[in-house]
This record gives C-alpha cells, sequence and structure tokens, in this order.
C-alpha cells in the first residue's frame, strides 16, 4: 500500500494475458520527434514519481513512434527502449479512416482510442501479425504477442 507521499501513477491503458495477470503498462502522448534518450529521461521521470507495478512490459506510445521495454525486472533507471518503433505504417490506416492528416496534431484521447483500435485486434487475432510486416516483428521478437494474445486492455480511470 503506498504511504501518502507516494502519488499512485494512473497508466492510460494497462494490458492483461490470458489468465488476467497485468503485464503491460501503457503511456500514450500526442508528441512527435522524440528520441531514445529523451523517452528514458522520461520514463524514468514518471517511474520515480509513483508507484510501478512489476511488469514485464512497458510501452510509451507517441504519434510516430512506439517505446517498448522489455523487463522483468522492471528497472528504474535510464536505460534506452528494447524496441523502438516506426509508428507511422501502424497508425497510417487509422489516420485515412479518421481523416486526419499524420502532420497534423492530433489530441492523446484520440491518439489512446487509435492505439487501442489497433492493439484490441492484434490481441484478439486469430493469427500472429503477418511476419513480412516488419512494422510489427517487433510484437513477435519482444514475445509482447505470445504474452498478450487472448488478453484484454484495459482503459485507467482518471488516466
Amino acid at each position: 500500500m503506498p504511504t501518502q507521499s507516494q502519488r499512485v501513477t494512473r497508466w492510460d491503458l494497462t494490458g492483461y494475458d490470458c489468465e488476467g495477470q497485468l503485464i503491460l503498462l501503457v503511456e500514450i502522448k500526442s508528441r512527435r520527434h522524440t528520441s531514445p534518450e529523451w523517452v528514458a529521461k522520461f520514463r524514468r521521470y514518471i517511474l520515480a514519481h509513483g508507484v510501478f507495478p512489476k511488469v514485464p512490459y512497458f510501452l510509451m506510445v507517441f504519434t510516430d513512434k512506439f517505446y517498448l521495454w522489455a523487463d522483468e525486472e522492471a528497472r528504474l533507471d535510464e536505460s534506452e527502449p528494447n524496441y523502438v518503433i516506426d509508428a507511422r505504417p501502424i497508425f497510417q490506416p487509422y489516420f485515412e479512416k479518421a481523416g486526419i492528416k499524420s502532420d497534423r496534431e492530433i489530441s492523446e484521447e484520440s491518439l489512446e482510442l487509435i492505439f487501442s483500435s489497433w492493439f484490441t485486434n492484434i490481441i484478439y487475432s486469430q493469427e500472429l501479425p503477418n511476419g513480412a510486416d516488419e512494422s510489427q516483428r517487433w510484437l513477435i521478437d519482444s514475445g509482447l504477442y505470445a504474452a498478450i494474445a487472448g488478453g484484454s486492455l484495459q482503459h485507467e480511470a482518471g488516466a
């Protein structure tokens, strides 16, 4: 139980495996042009100012990039992410359907909805994401797809 001096962090989204175990924390920001170094410092700041549940995956989602830490130890240092993913090929079909130009600003709420739609499709997919599609290869290589398949994605109240 956190002390009064600790703030319980609310994540934008949380992912659970098929047995209901928390395995993924997702933080979504509508910022662009971030670097792995900047994101590592930002992640360290977030984790230092809240209660961080021990989870194997931590994903930061930005308009143009995803940053994934696949770290069983849930380190609180400024380690750079294990995976830096170009989000543009993933988001582009959703932006097009919504009539959003990828070079325009998008609200965090809209980005969260778009990410949730895409990721929920991944969770409930009957087959692995296409191995030939490099934009989604990181899901397989990191083990995240195997961990989340058949699980769920939850929106956190008060995120």
